[in-house]
């Protein structure tokens, strides 16, 4: 770890290069990516330093509720913030302490490759979102309400825990959430039941294994077909049994 002085003397020597300082969070007791796209917030546990294909943990109870919401709400309060629709944010767990590292990734990856277990979710929260943002003729917002949630964060009666619970209730506005859950309750009630035929279809199949074939070396094609009919097989028994 550099002192001051040697912090002040790199500060120095750049020039006008720009400068971004960040604290390390070692030893920490979870990381999560959230990927947000419009109303909805799937958060996972991340494995950053493992390969592409496998850094999405098939995890459902690594957070205690209380926490989940908290790195949800985090999330989904950047993606309004900056009037993103579809982003993820990234945030590191330690001590039941919440830190954001990395919440500017405004077009996250969807790939079968890496997301496998979770692409069916972030496919239909894009189909759902889009529908919605067409039918309802939702404008695309230019400007951002900064001074709204400047003025939560500098209310000296609130908390933590109540700002945050001020910004959601901003970032709900935003995405309009009662009116998505409602346009989803009367007009695509049975997607998850379509998407979940569609998962376990021969057409789906020929998908991914042309995918697959596509992104891993011919001798790692059986392996990786294999592996992702059976996270996706997994996802749709998953789905079935929650039904």
């Amino acid at each position: 770890m550099a002192d001051d002085e040697e912090l002040n003397r790199s500060y120095d020597e750049s020039g006008q290069r720009l400068m971004h300082l960040q604290a390390a969070v070692e030893n920490f007791d979870s990381f999560t990516r959230s990927i947000n796209v419009g109303a909805e917030t799937l958060v996972t546990r991340y494995e950053p330093s493992k390969p592409y294909h496998d850094r999405y943990q098939v995890d459902h109870a690594f957070l205690s509720p209380e926490l989940g919401e908290e790195v949800e709400t985090i999330s989904k309060v950047v993606s309004a913030f900056f009037r993103w629709d579809y982003n993820s944010c990234e945030t590191i767990i330690k001590d039941g302490r919440v830190s954001p590292v990395d919440f500017a990734n405004a077009c996250p990856e969807t790939s079968m490759i890496s997301l496998h277990y979770y692409f069916p979710w972030a496919i239909k929260a894009l189909v759902k979102w889009s529908m919605f943002c067409i039918v309802t003729g939702r404008k695309m917002p230019v400007d951002q309400n900064t001074a709204d949630y400047f003025a939560i964060a500098d209310s000296e009666e609130l908390g933590y825990f109540g700002k945050l619970a001020a910004y959601r209730e901003l970032a709900d506005s935003h995405f309009q959430m009662d009116a998505y859950e409602e346009f989803c309750s009367e007009h695509l009630a049975r997607v998850d039941e379509v998407m979940v035929d569609y998962i376990e279809s021969d057409t789906f199949d020929r998908l991914l294994v042309e995918t697959v074939k596509a992104a891993f070396p011919s001798s790692e094609h059986e392996t990786f077909i294999a592996h992702y009919r059976g996270m996706l097989a997994a996802w749709a028994k998953d789905q079935r049994a929650a039904a």
